[in-house]
């Protein structure tokens, strides 16, 4: 929540360097997705999440730093928010294909309900955690709390007791061959190039709206960093809600059901943000938007992860050869 609270308030962004900022930091999952989803089928896992949590780390370190000694910028902001996000990419690719080896396949969706949960919550907490560091320390200052989050990720990640099942790479094979043939097995199975294109659109609509999301609201509706905080802590805690229920609604229902509805709700949840106007009761109205839009998300997301690896198990008992970098389509 930090960076674009210090674009926009210390900075005095405008709505054009905001954009950017936005931008920048959401060209990295288009650019490597797919280069990082097969390199994790290359090389250790583990070793890939770390590498990402402690570059994360340095970049986000600098920008206190910066601001400490009056040399921050709006380019060291982008070029911290791109850096971020891209160590993010390498981490997450990583961290999505290290389940299925914790878990018995019988045990995928559920696993997934609760790694998703934990995620909200976490962001739930860290969201308020960042709102509370903004207003007693500052922005800029508050960054040393996300500097320790991920050092602390690290740990816990270098102490996962997991034996890893990734092949040796084929000698002489590019990692571009790896990536058209991921490209191939999701295009050839209907279910997982389905949600790969509802990913996709979905994706690109709310990249739309979170471009100007934070500028909205903290200078058109006037709401306090600390308020910005909540907010987004609301909506994480609906993700968390939308995990936990997602294995009963998919039982109860079924997994297109529950998606499709969960694909309709959400541009409904954005009508508030087209009439609000500053004040409590609109603040309030967001932030319970926020909650349904995560929540469904969070309940279509989860069954989706399932469901790509179900496919995959599947095809791999139909003596298909498993193709790298399948499971960063969906990602």
């Amino acid at each position: 929540m930090v960076l674009p609270v210090i674009a926009v308030i210390d900075l005095d962004a405008t709505a054009g360097q905001v954009s950017v900022l936005a931008v920048v930091g959401q060209l990295p999952p288009a650019l490597l997705a797919l280069h990082a989803g097969a390199a994790a089928d290359r090389y250790s896992k583990r070793r890939q999440m770390i590498i990402g949590d402690l570059v994360s780390a340095a970049a986000l370190a600098t920008v206190p730093v910066a601001a400490a000694l009056g040399t921050l910028t709006l380019v060291h902001l982008m070029a911290v928010a791109a850096v971020r996000s891209a160590a993010a990419v390498v981490h997450d690719a990583a961290s999505i294909s290290l389940l299925p080896g914790l878990v018995d396949r019988s045990l995928i969706q559920r696993s997934n309900s609760r790694i998703g949960a934990l995620f909200a919550i976490a962001a739930t907490g860290g969201s308020n955690l960042g709102a509370s560091l903004t207003a007693l320390l500052g922005p800029a200052r508050a960054l040393f709390g996300d500097v320790a989050s991920y050092l602390v990720s690290a740990w816990c990640t270098y102490r996962i007791q997991a034996r890893e099942s990734a092949p040796a790479p084929a000698e002489g094979r590019r990692l571009w061959t790896e990536i058209v043939e991921g490209l191939r097995y999701v295009h050839g199975d209907p279910r997982l190039s389905v949600l790969t294109w509802v990913n996709a659109t979905t994706s690109f609509a709310l990249a739309l709206l979170n471009t100007l999301w934070a500028l909205y609201l903290l200078r058109s509706l006037a709401v306090s960093p600390t308020a910005f905080g909540v907010l987004l802590g609301l909506g994480a805690l609906g993700a968390a809600a939308g995990a936990l229920a997602a294995p009963a609604v998919t039982r109860r229902y079924g997994p297109g059901p529950m998606m499709l509805t969960a694909l309709a709700l959400t541009p409904l949840t954005q009508i508030p943000l087209l009439i609000a106007s500053p004040g409590l009761t609109w603040e309030v109205v967001i932030g319970s938007a926020l909650f349904l839009q995560l929540a469904c998300a969070g309940a279509a997301g989860t069954t989706q992860r399932s469901i790509s690896w179900g496919t995959s198990v599947l095809s791999h008992h139909s003596s298909l050869e498993p193709v790298k970098g399948v499971r960063v389509a969906l990602y």
